[in-house]
């Protein structure tokens, strides 16, 4: 499984971004899709997951903001950003899982100034 994540860029406190993570290889043991951030100096953290039945989940720091969603035509799996924060500033990243195992993109820098 290939992951490539894309969207990222510089936006203000308060603007919007979509992160997409397009998938190629053999995924249709695939069960879980998911977005994580890492901050300079610190461990990658967890944002958000979609199932492959669609349900999604998101921690506590974006629910409300992000929004993920898939879509199984295309084989990507996007992260819609809204009300960004300077804290959420970072590498993001895209993953998926499968049983005992796990593929990560290459990540994708996203700026939010205030």
């Amino acid at each position: 499984v290939q992951l490539q994540a894309s969207g990222g860029g510089s936006v203000q406190a308060g603007g919007s971004l979509r992160l997409s993570c397009s998938a190629s290889g053999r995924i249709s043991d695939i069960n879980s899709w998911g977005w994580y951030h890492q901050a300079s100096g610190h461990q990658r953290e967890w944002v958000a997951s979609i199932t492959s039945a669609h349900f999604p989940t998101y921690s506590d720091s974006v629910q409300g903001r992000f929004s993920i969603s898939r879509d199984t035509t295309k084989n990507t799996v996007t992260l819609q950003m809204s009300s960004l924060k300077p804290e959420d500033t970072g590498v993001y990243y895209c993953q998926a899982r499968e049983i005992g195992q796990s593929y990560w993109g290459q990540g994708t820098q996203v700026t939010v100034s205030s």
